[in-house]
């Protein structure tokens, strides 16, 4: 029998769809469930791909029916579970064989992951896929960490499942070990603070202007047709202006307001916590959702306050509607922004050497965040060093012209009671990163009073002390 270019493990949604996808280009593979008539089911059904499927009722069927050295595909639960496929699949895999871990993993843990190998002769790819159910079916932006040679391994198969951006691949090889996750876990940080600021607009329109879903929903579709163009936006009006079936009513007023989440974003917030990077539109978007889950709580302290938010007038309105789009655009580039800083800081930090051009192309077809502005960003790196996407040259007149809208726009929730915090968080980023002089001189003062922590004068170097004595 022909071997299998590849092998993949785990056939729930996303395993059996990215499955498909490396069929329906061509590659033979091996595929195992360890519900076993998951495997043959998912076989059977897969029509004319059938003759490349290789249905494998064992573990070692699946090893033996690839080609050496031989890339498994492990799609299971993070954590655990990974792990546990990692001890069962160890003692079948010969010299040079790669795991693959394309789930939405700690990178933390592909890094010990790559540790625990290490000597073993076997290898490992942590794989970021980013796309959902659609994008691994057709196309997913796919985001490779591991050793330069486990990726020419693979590198044709997974270049032609991936989605393209004007006939151009949206995969690439970033780094080795944790790499692939890191970005990943900040493609999805962003993803949030991306959201967030999109529900933020909307609630806007709902609360403060009084625009119903179909109003608003072509609203976002005019949107969708400028600087704003991107996938969110795109379905935030297909959601706006969908009927629910049972009651008649907009999709979205019958969605109860408790949004989840599967613990990407923290872990973009915690990681550039450590690394002491501000990420506060990310933050603010975790944040939210941690205070949508309060529902209870929030229903009880509605009725505490009664004072919700508060309803434009008729002509405060029509100038309300006429900044949100540059307001949310100034928004969005700030995220990146975060975004994009902290990926710079754990470059240097693990040694990565992440090509934040490389990056932002190839998200720009396949993932959630894919927008028009990632081509500038591209852009921007390519122009020389980047300190920050704020001060690259490209986004400067973009932010000149668009934060003024972002200031006002923040500036009437603020007055009508309308929560804003991922748009209110970006543009506080905005104004505290353009400050050269800021206050956290007396925030030193302070410490030192307290603590004789110290703090480094204007005028002199070296390690000072105030002259208030033995401190509180």
């Amino acid at each position: 029998m022909q071997e299998a270019e590849i092998g993949l493990i785990g056939l729930g949604v996303m395993g059996s769809n990215l499955a498909l996808n490396i069929a329906e280009n061509g590659y033979r593979i091996a595929v195992w469930n360890r519900t076993g008539s998951k495997t043959q089911d998912f076989a059977a059904g897969a029509g004319d791909l059938a003759d490349r499927i290789v249905p494998c009722e064992t573990l070692e069927e699946l090893v033996a029916s690839i080609r050496r050295p031989r890339p498994i595909i492990i799609m299971v639960q993070a954590g655990a579970p990974v792990d546990e496929q990692i001890a069962a699949l160890r003692p079948l895999l010969s010299a040079d064989d790669i795991m693959i871990d394309a789930g939405n993993a700690n990178f933390r843990d592909t890094m010990r992951r790559f540790r625990e190998l290490d000597g073993s002769g076997l290898t490992f790819i942590g794989m970021g896929v980013s796309g959902g159910e659609e994008g691994a079916r057709h196309g997913p932006s796919i985001m490779v960490g591991g050793a330069q040679s486990s990726w020419l391994r693979v590198r044709d198969v997974l270049t032609a499942i991936s989605a393209k951006y004007k006939d151009e691949p949206c995969v690439a090889w970033l780094g080795s070990d944790g790499a692939g996750h890191f970005v990943k876990t900040i493609h999805n940080g962003i993803e949030y603070a991306d959201m967030q600021m999109i529900a933020e607009i909307y609630g806007i329109l709902r609360d403060g202007v009084g625009l119903g879903s179909v109003e608003m929903a072509r609203l976002f579709e005019t949107w969708n047709e400028g600087k704003l163009d991107s996938y969110l936006i795109e379905i935030t009006a297909k959601v706006l202006a969908a009927t629910d079936p049972a009651t008649g009513a907009p999709v979205v007023d019958v969605i109860l307001d408790r949004a989840g989440q599967k613990g990407t974003g923290r872990w973009s917030v915690i990681e550039a916590q450590m690394m002491g990077v501000p990420a506060t539109a990310i933050e603010a978007a975790v944040a939210a959702r941690s205070l949508s889950a309060l529902k209870a709580e929030r229903e009880a302290a509605e009725a505490i306050y009664q004072d919700g938010p508060v309803r434009f007038g008729k002509e405060q309105a029509r100038e309300v509607v006429d900044d949100l789009e540059a307001a949310l655009f100034a928004g969005k580039i700030a995220a990146y922004a975060q975004g994009f800083a902290v990926m710079e800081a754990a470059s240097k930090e693990f040694a990565w050497g992440l090509p934040m051009a490389t990056i932002a192309r190839i998200w720009r077809a396949g993932c959630i965040i894919r927008s028009q502005f990632l081509d500038t960003i591209a852009e921007a790196f390519e122009d020389g060093p980047v300190t920050n996407l704020l001060t690259a040259p490209r986004f400067v007149d973009l932010m000149k012209e668009a934060v003024p809208a972002l200031r006002r726009t923040v500036a009437r929730c603020a007055e009508a009671g309308i929560p804003a915090p991922a748009l209110s968080s970006a543009l506080a980023y905005f104004d505290t990163y353009r400050q050269a002089r800021g206050s956290a001189n007396l925030v030193q003062a302070q410490r030192d009073f307290f603590g004789a922590h110290g703090f480094e004068r204007i005028d002199a170097e070296g390690h000072h002390h105030g002259p208030w004595g033995g401190g509180g």
